[in-house]
């Protein structure tokens, strides 16, 4: 498969992803327990969480296609699988489940997939792992935020 299925077929996949962790969150940020959440004073608006995951979706899904288009391997496969396992049951164990010391530790191990993905993963493709700083960068933001409810409520 070449390059640019491979990023069509990863743009489907990773928003679809996002539609199945949306409807596992149920309300998710209007439910009554979120909202009287004490929340860090950096939280952003709503909009920019739909913002942002649009952009690390589609520069995720880039990466993804010259990732795998080099190197398609059992290995590229399984971290790819995890971090697909985590990013879509973050919402279900934050929103849904109320959870978050659990939320935290997904959010840590997401931050380490994508490490591996950045170290491990991308030897062949060293311009196209630049593509992973913002879902990194949300992962560390979304980290604090939770870490900030987890300690001060």
């Amino acid at each position: 498969m070449n390059k640019l299925k491979y990023i069509f077929l990863f743009l489907v996949i990773n928003f679809g992803t996002l539609w199945v962790g949306s409807l596992l969150m149920g309300v998710g940020p209007r439910d009554d327990w979120y909202v009287s959440l004490n929340k860090a004073p950096w939280t952003p608006p709503g909009w920019v969480f739909g913002a942002a995951w649009t952009l690390i979706m589609v520069c995720f899904s880039i990466y993804l296609g010259y990732l795998f288009n080099k190197s398609n391997t059992k290995e590229t496969q399984i971290t790819y699988l995890i971090q697909l396992v985590l990013n879509i049951s973050w919402n279900f164990i934050f929103f849904n489940q109320k959870l978050v010391i659990l939320g935290v530790l997904v959010l840590f191990l997401l931050i380490v997939s994508l490490l591996y993905f950045f170290f491990n993963l991308s030897n062949d493709i060293k311009k196209a792992r630049l593509l992973l700083l913002p879902y990194i960068i949300w992962l560390c933001i979304a980290t604090s935020l939770n870490l900030y409810i987890l300690i001060h409520n």
